[in-house]
């Protein structure tokens, strides 16, 4: 999902993003189909768009990274985190700063994670999802 454009300087890579909510159509190695598209790594599935997110499965889930969640509360209700391949916890300093803002928050595999985000959102669910790549 990463935009390239000509420049005087070569080529430039701009921030990953899908101005849109869509479902997702497949994942697995190492990336994502969505909207006749394919990315490569994570993604925040928001409101404002579909965002290419800089996660690895062996990373924490600390409340930075989920910096642009947090700048789309509002709009969110409930958010779906896959955690890969594996279940993982959320910190609880992460949940608390979720719900602090009026989100619920649901970890589960990526997988699980992806099936459900495309049931809410085919519902019009206030849903959002961070999906780390499997």
């Amino acid at each position: 999902m990463s935009s390239f454009a000509p420049s005087g300087k070569g080529i430039v890579v701009r921030q990953a993003h899908f101005p849109g909510r869509a479902p997702i159509d497949a994942y697995g190695n190492g990336g994502f189909r969505f909207a006749d598209m394919s990315h490569r790594g994570s993604l925040l599935l928001l409101p404002s768009g579909i965002y290419g997110w800089e996660m690895e499965e062996t990373e924490p889930l600390t409340v930075a990274k989920f910096a642009r969640v947090l700048d789309d509360a509002a709009e969110i209700e409930v958010l779906l985190v896959g955690t890969g391949k594996q279940l993982r916890p959320l910190p609880a300093e992460l949940k608390a700063v979720l719900k602090a803002r009026g989100i619920a928050s649901d970890p589960m595999g990526t997988g699980a994670a992806v099936r459900t985000f495309n049931i809410m959102l085919a519902e019009q669910r206030a849903v959002a999802a961070a999906v780390i790549a499997v």
